[in-house]
C-alpha cells in the first residue's frame, strides 16, 4: 500500500473513532448523564446555546446538536452558555460541596435532627433543590445522613450508657418508640440485642469456589451481610466469627433458597453479571456507608483515587478515613473496593490480596 493509500486509511480510523465517540456523548445528553458533565460539552446550532451533557432543558434534535471539548471552544465557535445549568461556571460543584459539608456538621452535632427547610435555608437553596444537592454529593439524602449518625451515637452510647432510655434521648430521638421503630429498620436487632453484640440475629452462610478463590457467603434475613475471601473454609468461618461474634451462625442447606443466592454470588464475583440486584444488610458509620455508596457508583472498567472518593462525599482531607473505610468493606467485589488505586494511578493495598485485585482490574478492562 502506498504512502497516500495508508494516509488515507489511517483518516477513516480516525473518523470512525470519532464517529463511535459522539455515539457515546449523545447517548449521555439523551439521558442527561450528570457523571458526563465536564468531560464535554454539546451545542445547539438553532439557538447557539451551549450546555452540560445533564442540562435539563428540552432535547434537541440530534442533527442540531455539535459537541465541544471544553467550554473555550464552545465560545471561540460563537456559542453562549446556557442559563439553566450554567456550564461555564467551574465553581458551581465546588460550592454545593461546601455547602452540603457545612450542612453534614450541623446534622452530627444537631441534638435533635434540623429540619430539610432549615438546612435548605442555611444553604440558601429550595428544600427541593437542596434534598437534590445533597444526595448527588453524599449519596443519601439528609435524613438517612442523620439516621446515620444518630444510629452512630446509639450504637457507642448503648454499650456504656447506665440504661438504653438514656441513651436514646441523648442521641437526639423525641422519644423511645422512634428509636425503637427506626432502630429495628436499620440494625436489623432490637437494642437489646445492639448491645449484646448482635446476640440472636441469625446469619445463613455457605462455602463457595469462584474463579478468585475460595469464598464464605453470608446472609440476614434482611440480605446479604458478608462476602469474604480466604485459602480455606476453617479461615473463612473464623473471619465471619469474627465479625459477628455474638450471632446465631447457622450453615444453609444446599436446597434452600440461600442456595440461589449463592449461585447468584458467585455468578457476580467471576464476572459472568454486571449487575447485582440481591438486597444488601451492611451497616457501618455513617461516613462507612458513604463511601460504601460511592464505591458502588464505580463503574466496571473504571477506576477512582482515594482522594477522588473524599472529594465525591464532600470531605476532601478524610483520604486515610476513605481508605479505612474501604479496609472494612464486608463484602467483597459487590462493594467495589478493588476500583480504588492510588492518585498516581498504581494498585494500592487490598483487604484480600494485591494479585487479586490486579486479576479483577484487568478483566474489568476487557469486559
Amino acid at each position: 500500500m502506498g504512502l497516500s493509500g495508508g494516509l488515507k486509511t489511517k483518516e477513516m480510523d480516525l473518523a470512525g473513532e470519532a464517529q463511535r465517540f459522539d455515539v457515546e456523548r449523545w447517548r449521555a445528553v439523551s439521558t442527561r448523564d450528570s457523571s458526563a458533565d465536564g468531560a464535554f460539552f454539546y451545542g445547539v446550532r438553532t439557538t447557539k446555546i451551549f450546555c452540560r451533557p445533564s442540562c435539563g432543558s428540552r432535547l434537541p434534535l440530534r442533527k442540531n446538536i455539535v459537541f465541544f471539548d471544553d467550554v473555550a471552544s464552545a465560545v471561540r465557535a460563537g456559542y453562549r452558555p446556557c442559563k439553566r445549568c450554567q456550564p461555564d461556571c467551574r465553581a458551581r460543584t465546588e460550592k454545593h460541596v461546601a455547602k452540603v459539608v457545612e450542612a453534614c456538621r450541623l446534622i452530627e452535632q444537631a441534638q435533635t435532627e434540623p429540619k430539610l427547610e432549615e438546612l435548605a435555608r442555611g444553604a440558601g437553596l429550595s428544600p427541593w433543590h437542596f434534598n437534590r444537592v445533597f444526595k448527588r454529593v453524599v449519596g443519601l439524602t439528609p435524613k438517612q445522613y442523620a439516621l446515620g449518625a444518630r444510629s452512630k451515637k446509639i450504637a457507642t452510647a448503648i454499650t456504656t450508657d447506665e440504661t438504653i432510655t438514656s441513651a436514646i434521648y441523648e442521641a437526639g430521638f423525641e422519644n423511645a418508640s422512634t428509636f425503637y421503630e427506626q432502630a429495628k429498620e436499620r440494625q436489623g436487632m432490637t437494642p437489646s440485642q445492639l448491645r449484646r453484640g448482635g446476640e440472636h440475629v441469625v446469619i445463613r452462610y455457605e462455602y463457595g469456589r469462584s474463579t478468585l478463590g475460595q469464598v464464605i457467603i453470608a446472609a440476614t434475613g434482611r440480605g446479604l451481610c458478608a462476602v469474604l475471601f480466604g485459602p480455606s473454609q476453617k479461615v473463612l468461618l473464623e473471619d465471619l466469627t469474627a465479625r459477628f461474634p455474638k450471632a446465631d451462625l447457622q450453615r444453609a442447606d444446599a436446597h434452600s433458597d440461600f442456595a440461589r443466592w449463592v449461585e447468584a454470588t458467585i455468578e457476580h464475583l467471576d464476572g459472568r453479571t454486571d449487575h447485582y440486584d440481591l438486597p444488601l444488610d451492611v451497616r457501618g458509620t455513617a461516613f462507612q456507608e458513604q463511601v460504601w455508596q460511592a464505591l458502588r457508583r464505580i463503574k466496571p472498567g473504571e477506576t477512582a483515587s482515594y482522594a477522588d472518593i473524599a472529594q465525591s462525599i464532600g470531605r476532601p482531607k478524610a483520604v486515610r478515613a476513605v481508605a479505612g473505610a474501604c479496609a472494612a468493606n464486608p463484602l467483597a467485589i459487590i462493594i467495589p473496593c478493588h476500583r480504588v488505586v492510588r492518585s498516581d494511578g498504581t494498585i494500592s493495598g487490598y483487604r484480600w490480596g494485591r494479585e487479586r485485585k490486579k486479576r479483577l482490574l484487568r478483566r474489568e478492562k476487557t469486559l
